[in-house]
């Protein structure tokens, strides 16, 4: 059966939010008001040229400073590999500013399995005048070390272990490090079980491995 992989995501993100922007973007963390945070439905939009359906996996509305925002969390995987990313990213953006005109905060993950390179801004430029400069926010899975992370007491942390750069001889020790995660935190049980389907999903052990890690 064929994974899922962004409703893998967005149900962690979504159950996590709050420790995913203080994992990855302490700033942002510290302007938001979690007490005013509830996720817009899906939203999708057709992509003129090529008439096809992209979403925009979490959709984020929240108060920044008394102000009303939207944060915009997008996970590119590996199936949609496309070197146009930051060009779909800025039409994402454009598309729901026109909907919406409030501040909005743009975040992609890529979850990719390989190591890229990944742009995070697109440029509209001619030699005499740029035109414009979009940005957005990144985390780049595959280029963080685990081993940086297995002291955080934060449950993005210890699920994404299984999206970080590990080697296999360390996926042993990795599973170890991420139940020690588990125990450590004490999460009730639906959320235990949302973590370890996420890690399990991403490093399933071999029964060799399995015995090695009992």
């Amino acid at each position: 059966m064929a994974v899922d992989h962004d409703r893998l995501f967005k149900e962690l993100i979504t159950t996590f939010f709050e420790e995913f922007l203080l994992l990855f973007f302490p700033h942002v963390h510290e302007h938001i008001d979690f007490q005013h945070v509830s996720f817009l439905s899906e939203e999708l939009f057709t992509d003129v040229t090529a008439g096809e359906k992209y979403r925009v996996d979490l959709l984020v509305e929240t108060k920044l400073k008394g102000e009303d925002s939207l944060i915009i969390v997008h996970i590119e995987n590996q199936s949609y590999v496309q070197p146009s990313f930051p060009e779909r990213m800025f039409i994402y953006f454009s598309r729901l500013f026109e909907k919406y005109r409030k501040r909005m905060l743009p975040i992609a993950v890529f979850s990719y399995d390989s190591l890229r390179h990944e742009p995070s801004s697109f440029t509209l430029q001619f030699p005499f005048f740029d035109v414009l400069q979009f940005r957005f926010l990144t985390v780049e899975l595959r280029k963080q070390n685990w081993r940086d992370y297995i002291r955080h007491d934060n449950p993005i942390a210890a699920a994404l272990l299984s999206k970080m750069g590990y080697t296999e001889s360390e996926r042993v020790e990795l599973k170890k490090q991420f139940l020690r995660m588990i125990v450590r935190m004490e999460l009730d049980e639906a959320k235990q079980r949302l973590l370890i389907g996420f890690f399990e999903t991403y490093v399933p052990l071999a029964e060799v491995e399995d015995h090695l890690l009992r």
